[in-house]
């Protein structure tokens, strides 16, 4: 939100108006009066004067940008301001001057609903608590409401009581000095929205409409007011009157706000003539300045005053400035002075009736900070008998021993003691010469010796060298049950962002990991699992669609980048923007919270199971819809695809027969293509609580041919019955996706038992094979690789006893078979084992498991989602030349080569198995997976504007003509031009500096891209504007240029596009070869989520830099080289675009006249001047620039554009 236009054409107040406001009060942060928002307001010189009697904006202060301001109060007793947001924080202003008094947060995640000062400090209501704080913001009570309870407002009795209402049938009356309950009250229509009282009754308005009073004493209804049929928004009384604004019912339309305020009369309890007004009413108070007049506010900024047996007069209509922002709240102060508003913007606007204000007839005086009293010491009196000597430093002039002075054998450091021998070691222990062995029983980690401290009894782990997440490092060292590389990373970023963040710490092989920091991040191991399913990659890639979001093409771009790589983490961005815009993804809730995320609410278990299953008929239905690869604008088709068959579908999908049995003996058969299987765990028996032993095997099977009794309708019976519905499957899927729902404690207890059995069979299988040998066999070692030698050696594996199969449940692979007779047959199968020509003959398939997605859970960071992935040869190959299959773990950018048995490893109190991918062998052989790039040049033609009111006029470009299409090593200047989506988030430490925890989240508003060569050279090709639907936060004119409006189709008059399109015609130029030109490209192509390779990149931020000093701007970098002024007011991308250009054609300049020693001579040169002018560039002496005779001789055809 832009708030500039609140301090445009602003004048000064005189000193006399801001009272005894105390000089270190932190001032306004709008401090003026806008003439042009008063209502008869003179301005000169000399004084300013207002006339009384008329309301008019005296003061607008901004508490937090862009967070909505859902509650105001005037303070009761002294002169100030309280507002409360909907993040929870609440903040008070001081005086007509409006200068912070204090603020401080009262709940993390709800909305501050109502606030009201006591003499001892404000009370704060939010939807479950209610919370006393002094003015300074210390804690007086805290008072939670009972479970299920909904607050929407309170009422502070004269008796030291507050009456508590909201969604529930009752009203809690809680005592303020004991803060106890004192009373109960059961309501007959629920849904509190409003409460007032005067000497004779309490009012309750409530959502239905109806207003009721109610005896002060008992609190039963004496009468009532059917008031709206659609709901109340706000009522007031004063006096024998009471009026009431709200909602009607339309038969066709739903609820509208209706223009008629009712109002009635006290004394005969009856309703008088109906008040029509000229504004939406959804507040309204009653101002007896006067008269008892009425002031009644809509939501969109204008506000009325009438009366209240009269006829609202027209004139009478004021409007409150709140730069397109709804407003939200709204009070008045108890002198009826003044009117405060609150918008959605986070806008606090001040309205009264007089310059020298006063919220209340009798204000007490406020108190503020003392200041700092060090220099200020009283004298001491040297002949007081009381004054305490030791506030006068003495040397030390004894010879006596300190206290502190520890004797000798009380400061000696000893080493611990090592622990005894397990006695099993000792007892089975066989000694050769002076060396004993004997089997290791495993009862503690190796190289640990456990120091019972605090009595922790967990099993720790020590394997991992990969250091840890900064999320850890500034906590107290503890030892920790989730091994360091599951945990959740976060970036730790610097004052340069990225530049200096190591990546290689987490991830040493050469596959990309993906950045965490992004909204909905939480599915990055399934992107992930995707990516190295070779069908699925060789897909997406073939795949290009006109619809602007579509996430087939978006993950096709995004594997592209993950191909490209060389082990630099690569984002999501582009990919989860268009995954925030699928309807069904939101109505799934697929679509979480900053919130959500950052505190650990998501169940992340259940809704990355949720995402599979949507991801994958989401690309189903994507690819079925196009009938093979084809140009963004262009109608070849290829064969890879086909109309009626995706790859999906036969990748994943399986034909399903649902049969339904009534107990008439109808039965119905269906049948339908499923994509995945859910697990269905057997239900235990009330009485008997051990659970039974179960092959993985055979709950699958279960789970597929699922058998259950359900009520259905059957059309014979005509009516619901029991009917038992059976599932079969006709074939096998060449992948098999299981989403493992785990989601309670029941099943993960399910799982834990038969990892136990699973166990215990395989000790008792060890123990039996050691029994047949006399000698046991001698002890493997265990080998700690270094990971990037474990990436080059083939055949990468662990040497595995029974004990490192603990928590295993799982198999590495199935065998499954379908037949007439028996149906489906599912069992477990050795790895390393092939079928039988026989078997094969009668149509059995081993499936290998690829993927297993496991929920970590971390109490400490809130849980994140991992991924085993078994990568293939292919894969290899391609990145590191060598061919081998490894298992790796995939954690965002932690990316690290694991044993395969920790695929199967669930160790359910923290690792909690999600989902399983299970392949058959060689199942990619009869897959095409050839890759055909489905951009052409087609992309780079003419293309209509989105806007509406784009001329061909305003054009500030020419598209490319064929005989100008871009070679290989063709120079392009491009620039782009951002704006803020979301604000930055950063904590400050207790050093001082600034920590950045999530930095604030761009998008890309404007692309150029400038011919580099030929008679049109620095003539503009491209000059996209971006079209947004997010909200954005920050427009960034000063520095992008982007002004409100450019980005909306209805208004814009720029060349509107989407970033699809733009992105495809970069992504076509980077396909070409061609070489990008610009300053600064590194952050420009990782806000638009391009990876460009590292030779077709041409950055004059690094050709004019010396190692170890800091970067210089384009702007003094042009000014020094060029004699250019550019970037006066704003940016443009156009202007910076070609100015990149020349200083390159300049870099190249220098560079053939006299080399590196030249190039270097010149540069120190530059930062010498540049430190003479601190870096800032002098002011021009002409208006159209210095040098600009020169830019039109570098590019003499720019001018006629």
């Amino acid at each position: 939100m832009n708030f500039d236009s609140l301090d445009t054409g602003l004048g000064d107040y005189p000193p006399s108006l801001h009272g005894t406001l105390d000089a270190g009060l932190e001032p306004s942060l709008d401090p003026h009066l806008n003439p042009n928002l008063l209502q008869g307001v003179e301005l000169d010189h000399e004084a300013l004067s207002v006339m009384e009697g008329m309301y008019s904006e005296l003061h607008s202060a901004v508490s937090e940008v862009g967070i909505p301001v859902t509650a105001m109060h005037f303070d009761l007793h002294e002169e100030m301001l309280w507002m409360g947001n909907h993040r929870g924080h609440v903040t008070s202003f001081f005086g007509p001057t409006m200068g912070r008094y204090s603020s401080f947060q009262i709940h993390m995640t709800e909305d501050i609903l109502q606030l009201h000062s006591l003499e001892t400090g404000v009370l704060c209501l939010t939807k479950t608590y209610l919370k006393c704080r002094t003015r300074g913001g210390l804690l007086i009570f805290d008072y939670p409401m009972e479970h299920g309870a909904e607050n929407h407002s309170l009422l502070v009795t004269d008796n030291d009581s507050v009456l508590l209402g909201g969604q529930q049938n009752y009203v809690v009356e809680v005592d303020l000095n004991t803060v106890q309950d004192a009373n109960k009250f059961t309501l007959e229509d629920p849904g509190v929205a409003v409460m007032r009282q005067t000497n004779r009754f309490f009012f309750c308005g409530h959502t239905s409409g109806k207003v009721t009073l109610r005896d002060l004493r008992s609190f039963k209804v004496e009468h009532e007011f059917d008031a709206f049929s659609g709901g109340l928004s706000d009522f007031d009384v004063h006096g024998n009157l009471l009026a009431a604004c709200g909602f009607s019912s339309r038969s066709l339309n739903g609820l509208s706000c209706d223009r008629f305020l009712m109002v009635y009369d006290l004394r005969m309890m009856r309703a008088v003539t109906p008040l029509q007004v000229h504004v939406d009413p959804l507040f309204l108070r009653f101002i007896p300045t006067y008269t008892s007049r009425l002031a009644i506010i809509s939501q969109t900024g204008q506000y009325q005053f009438c009366e209240p047996t009269g006829l609202a007069n027209v004139a009478d209509i004021f409007h409150v400035n709140t730069v397109g922002q709804l407003l939200l709240s709204f009070d008045v102060s108890s002198s009826k002075q003044a009117m405060a508003f609150g918008d959605s913007g986070g806008c606090v606007h001040l309205w009264s009736d007089a310059p020298d204000v006063s919220f209340n007839d009798y204000s007490r005086e406020t108190d503020f900070p003392l200041p700092c009293l060090v220099d200020t010491l009283p004298q001491l009196d040297w002949n007081h008998d009381l004054v305490p000597l030791s506030l006068i430093p003495t040397p030390l002039a004894s010879t006596e021993p300190l206290l502190s002075d520890w004797p000798t054998s009380l400061a000696t450091p000893k080493p611990r003691r090592a622990p005894p021998c397990d006695p099993e070691i000792l007892r089975t222990m066989k000694t050769v010469g002076f060396i004993g062995y004997a089997a290791n029983p495993r009862t503690h980690r190796r190289n640990q010796v456990p120091y019972k401290l605090k009595d922790l009894e967990q099993d720790y782990d020590n394997y991992n060298q990969v250091p840890e997440s900064p999320i850890g490092r500034d906590e107290e060292p503890h030892l920790y049950m989730v091994p360091k590389k599951y945990r959740k990373v976060t970036i730790k970023y610097s004052k340069l962002g990225l530049e200096d963040f190591d990546f290689k710490h987490y991830n040493r092989t050469l596959f990309a990991g993906l950045e965490p920091h992004i909204p909905n991040a939480y599915c990055n191991c399934m992107i992930q699992v995707l990516y190295f399913l070779e069908p699925i990659r060789c897909l997406v890639q073939n795949h290009l669609c006109q619809k602007e979001f579509c996430l087939a093409c978006e993950l096709g771009f995004l594997f592209h980048m993950l191909d490209l790589s060389r082990g630099d983490p690569c984002q999501a961005s582009n990919f989860l923007r268009a995954f925030r815009t699928i309807p069904e993804a939101s109505a799934l809730g697929l679509i979480l919270a900053d919130s959500d995320e950052q505190t650990g609410k998501a169940r992340l278990g259940r809704l990355i199971q949720s995402w599979n299953r949507f991801i994958l008929t989401q690309l189903h239905q994507e690819t079925q819809e196009q009938e093979g690869p084809q140009a963004y604008r262009g109608t070849s088709s290829s064969s890879l695809g086909s109309s009626g068959e995706s790859v999906i579908g036969k990748l994943f999908g399986c034909e399903v027969e649902n049969s339904s049995l009534c107990r008439c003996g109808k039965e119905t058969v269906r049948s339908s293509l499923t994509l995945l299987f859910t697990m269905h765990y057997p239900e235990q028996n009330s009485q008997d609580k051990t659970i039974k032993e179960y092959d993985f095997a055979e709950i699958l099977k279960r789970s597929i041919c699922l058998e259950q009794s359900t009520q259905a309708w059957c059309e014979n019976c005509e009516k619901y019955q029991p009917t038992v519905q059976t599932r079969n499957i006709r074939c096998l899927p060449d992948v098999l996706v299981i989403n493992c729902e785990v989601n309670s404690a029941k099943e993960a207890e399910f799982w834990k038992v038969q990892s136990e059995y699973a166990f215990n069979k395989a000790m008792q299988k060890e123990a039996t094979q050691s029994a047949k040998t006399k000698d046991p066999p001698p002890m493997t070692t265990e080998w700690c690789l270094d990971e990037e030698d474990a990436c080059k050696m083939e055949g990468f594996t662990f040497d595995t006893r029974a004990e490192d199969l603990r928590h295993a449940w799982i198999p590495l692979t199935l065998k499954m078979s379908i037949s007439k007779s028996h149906g489906l047959e599912i069992t477990n199968w050795p790895e390393d084992e092939e079928l039988s020509a026989t078997e094969e003959a009668e149509g059995a398939s081993l499936y290998d498991l690829v993927v297993s997605v496991p929920h970590v859970l971390d109490a400490r960071t809130g849980g994140n989602l991992v991924a085993h992935i078994k990568v293939e040869e292919t894969y290899h190959q391609r990145k590191e030349g060598v061919t081998h299959q490894q298992w790796y773990l995939f954690n965002d950018f932690l990316i690290e080569p694991i044993d395969k048995h920790a695929s199967t490893q669930f160790d359910v109190s923290w690792k909690v198995p999600a989902i399983l991918y299970y392949a058959k062998r060689n199942y990619h052989t009869k897959y095409d997976l050839r890759i055909k790039n489905p951009i052409d040049a087609s992309v780079l033609l003419t293309e209509a504007s989105l806007a509406r009111k784009q001329r061909k006029s305003h054009a500030t470009f020419i598209p490319l003509m064929v005989s100008e299409m871009p070679q290989p090593g063709d120079l392009v200047g491009l620039d782009a031009e951002f704006v803020t989506l979301n604000q930055e988030e950063a904590e400050l430490r207790s050093d001082g500096t600034k920590s950045t925890i999530k930095p604030s989240q761009m998008s890309v508003a404007r692309i150029t891209c400038v011919r580099g060569q030929g008679p049109n050279e620095g003539v503009p090709f491209i000059d996209d504007y971006i079209s947004t639907q997010e909200q954005v936060v920050d427009y960034l004119t000063q520095y992008s240029g982007i002004k409100p409006g450019d980005l909306d189709a209805k208004i814009s008059s720029k060349h509107l596009t989407t970033l699809k399109s733009t992105y495809l015609k970069l992504r076509f130029l980077i396909d070409t070869g061609v070489r990008f030109v610009g300053h600064g490209l590194q952050k420009d192509f990782r806000v638009i989520n391009l990876l460009v390779p590292k030779d077709q990149v041409i950055d004059t931020v690094y050709h004019f830099h010396l190692p170890r000093k800091r970067m210089i701007s384009l702007r003094f970098l042009a000014w020094y080289f060029l004699d250019l002024n550019i970037q006066g007011e704003t940016h443009d991308s156009i202007e910076d675009a070609r100015t990149a250009l020349q200083l390159y054609r300049k870099y190249l300049e220098l560079s053939c006249s006299g080399g590196s020693e030249e190039v270097r001579k010149v540069l120190k040169g530059l930062y010498e001047k540049g430190r003479q002018l601190d870096w800032k560039v002098p002011d021009s002496d002409t208006g159209d620039g210095r040098g600009s005779p020169k830019s039109t001789a570098v590019f003499p055809s720019v001018m006629g554009l």
